[in-house]
This record gives structure tokens, C-alpha cells and sequence, in this order.
């Protein structure tokens, strides 16, 4: 799990440097940047929680809930509307 998250940090890293250096045209936005990030931050937060020394049942309903709850988090996020600036 840990070599997983490692390589979804490495392609997501990579994937924004090479479309720096190639100059192309970024139309993607800055929530779906935000969103992949945290995805891959919830990759390393799974593959640390796996491993600790815990029955395995407690591990998969803990793991989960924690999903459930970054959803709901980042739906809620994302539904907020940002102030226009002046």
C-alpha cells in the first residue's frame, strides 16, 4: 500500500512538472489540484494506519469510516462558493 501512495505522489508530482516544462496550457483547476493532493495524502494516511498493530476487522471499518469522512469533507468544501474579489 505504502509503494502505491508513493507512486500516486510520484506520477501526480511528475505529471504537473511535465506539464510546466512542455508550456502547455493548464486548464485545470485549482480544486482538482487540491483534491488529487489529498487524495494521495489519504494513500499515506491508509498505508501508515494499516500498518500499525491492530486487529485486522478494527483497521477496515476505521479505514472506512476515515473515507466516509474525507468525502463528506471534501464535498462540503467543494460546494462552498469563494467571495468575489474587488
Amino acid at each position: 500500500m505504502l509503494a502505491i501512495a508513493i507512486l500516486a505522489a510520484l506520477a501526480l508530482f511528475g505529471w504537473l512538472i511535465y506539464r510546466a516544462v512542455k508550456g502547455k496550457p493548464f486548464k485545470v483547476k485549482a480544486h482538482t489540484i487540491i483534491y488529487a493532493v489529498a487524495c494521495v495524502a489519504g494513500l499515506f494516511t491508509i498505508a501508515f494506519f494499516l500498518s500499525m498493530d491492530i486487529p485486522e476487522l478494527i483497521k477496515i471499518v476505521v479505514s472506512i469510516l476515515l473515507g466516509v469522512a474525507l468525502i463528506v469533507v471534501a464535498a462540503y468544501l467543494l460546494q462552498r462558493r469563494q467571495p468575489d474579489k474587488p
